[in-house]
């Protein structure tokens, strides 16, 4: 299973979010430090959950962060995070 295949079921089953859209942003990177040649070192995330709502962005990228702790230790060098509740999402 791929980083970006196990990061997306991890966070689907721990956050139950109404959107989720993770993109491997590692091309933009090749060559900088912490790059991978194989990809998957650099991402983006836009979540969407319910389980955000009452909470600081602080406070939810922290989730993020403990959710996905082995993928950021071991392969995933910058992870940029935009958590939102269904009330806070607009759709593009």
């Amino acid at each position: 299973m791929s980083v970006a295949e196990t990061m997306k079921n991890k966070l689907q089953n721990a956050l139950s979010p109404i959107k989720l859209v993770l993109e491997d942003e590692s091309f933009r990177h090749a060559g900088h430090s912490g790059a991978n040649p194989e990809g998957e070192s650099h991402f983006n995330l836009l979540i969407v959950s319910e389980k955000f709502e009452g909470i600081s962005r602080v406070q939810r990228q922290r989730m993020v962060y403990d959710i996905l702790a082995d993928e950021l230790r071991e392969r995933v060098h910058a992870l940029s995070l935009k958590t939102l509740t269904q009330k806070e999402y607009t759709p593009e």
